[in-house]
């Protein structure tokens, strides 16, 4: 069987149901983002997922994403990754797109612009691209729970495209994907999918 990365966004924060970039700060989850991390866990230990047992799972260090790990139910099977700690905004951090658009007069759009003061997207294609190569080293599936930004740049490397393209890969609170292949391919199995929140 050929590697597969299932990826979860952590729950609700504060910060993120407010649309703050939230990077190196450590905001905790609310209450919706417990309960949603429950009923993640729930999905995945019901059919087909069945506690998904022989997967290999890595957690951000990040308290959101541990605390989101743990309710699922993955807290004793999950290893600590820096590799996986949300995008470093530098400067733009707790700000929100509408705030910096605002002060700086532009259209401005980390996707294409970056942050000032943080990590560019090559150091940060650098850190998925790290992850990317781990997950496809053994015939094994893995689960990584992590942030919005560094998951959908795991998502364009996966996939072969630049960080860019991770502007085009939405990514929900307490969403689950799944990255595979397709033909002998990297392809999407399923992407963003909230149907456990219903």
């Amino acid at each position: 069987m050929a590697a597969r990365i299932l990826l979860v966004r952590h729950g609700k924060t504060e910060w993120s149901s407010s649309g703050r970039h939230t990077g190196r700060t450590d905001v905790p989850l609310l209450d919706e983002g417990r309960r949603d991390a429950r009923l993640l866990g729930e999905r995945f230990n019901s059919a087909p997922w069945h506690g998904l047992p022989g997967v290999e799972v890595r957690t951000s260090p990040m308290g959101r994403a541990r605390e989101t790990c743990e309710i699922a139910g993955f807290g004793d099977r999950a290893a600590e990754w820096d590799a996986l700690r949300e995008w470093d905004y530098g400067e733009y951090e707790g700000r929100t797109t509408k705030d910096i658009r605002e002060e700086t007069g532009t259209d401005w759009y980390i996707w294409r612009d970056g942050v000032p003061g943080g990590e560019t997207p090559v150091e940060v294609a650098a850190r998925a691209d790290s992850v990317v190569e781990w997950a496809r080293s053994a015939d094994r599936d893995v689960l990584l729970f992590a942030h919005g930004h560094i998951l959908r740049v795991i998502g364009a490397r996966w996939l072969g495209y630049e960080t860019s393209f991770g502007g085009c890969l939405s990514l929900s609170p307490a969403s689950f994907s799944v990255l595979g292949w397709a033909y002998g391919a990297p392809a999407v199995g399923r992407w963003n999918d909230t149907g456990h929140l219903d």
